[in-house]
C-alpha cells in the first residue's frame, strides 16, 4: 500500500471514529439538555448544580455508547483502568461544560432559561473537544498491530470447526 494509501485509510479511519463519537455525544447531550430542563423548571435546585447532576447521568450514557458502539474494537484487557480514567477525563469535562455555565450565571448573571441552555449547550462543546482527545488517547486505547493481528487470529482459530482425523 502506498503512503498515500494509508494516509487516506487512516483519514477515513478518523472520520468513522469521529462520527460514531458524534452520534453517541449526540444522545449524551440530548440526555444531558433534557434532565437539564427537567431539574430546571421541576425543582428548586441551583441552576449549576442541576448542570452537575444532569452532566453526570450523561456521563453514565456516553459511557455504554462508547464502549460498546464507538470504542468496541479498541483495548479491553483493563476494564478497572478504562473506568477510572473515563471517569477522571470525565470530570474534567463536567468541570470545564460547568465552569462556562458558572461564569456566565454567576459572572455575568445571565440566567434566563434561554441564556442557562445557550451557555450549557457552549460548554458541552467545549469539553467535547477535550473529551474526544483524552478518551481516544488515554481511555479507549488502541490495540498495538501486533496484539489486534494475534487477537484476530485466535477469534478465527476458536471459530473454526474441528475437524477429526481418521
Amino acid at each position: 500500500m502506498s503512503e498515500r494509501g494509508a494516509l487516506r485509510a487512516q483519514l477515513d479511519q478518523l472520520w468513522r471514529e469521529i462520527a460514531k463519537f458524534g452520534a453517541v455525544g449526540g444522545v449524551g447531550m440530548l440526555v444531558n439538555l433534557g434532565v437539564f430542563n427537567l431539574l430546571r423548571h421541576t425543582t428548586e435546585i441551583p441552576v449549576v448544580r442541576a448542570s452537575i447532576l444532569a452532566t453526570a447521568v450523561a456521563i453514565c450514557c456516553n459511557y455504554v455508547g462508547f464502549r460498546y458502539f464507538t470504542y468496541r474494537d479498541r483495548d479491553k484487557s483493563s476494564r478497572t483502568k478504562e473506568m477510572t480514567l473515563f471517569l477522571l477525563f470525565s470530570i474534567v469535562g463536567l468541570v470545564i461544560e460547568n465552569g462556562v455555565l458558572y461564569a456566565a450565571t454567576y459572572g455575568f448573571h445571565w440566567d434566563s432559561p434561554l441564556q442557562s441552555n445557550v451557555f450549557k449547550f457552549v460548554g458541552i462543546g467545549i469539553a467535547t473537544l477535550f473529551r474526544f482527545w483524552s478518551y481516544r488517547t488515554w481511555v479507549f486505547r488502541a490495540l498495538p498491530a501486533r496484539e489486534a493481528v494475534a487477537s484476530a487470529e485466535s477469534f478465527l482459530d476458536d471459530s473454526e470447526p474441528q475437524r477429526t482425523r481418521r
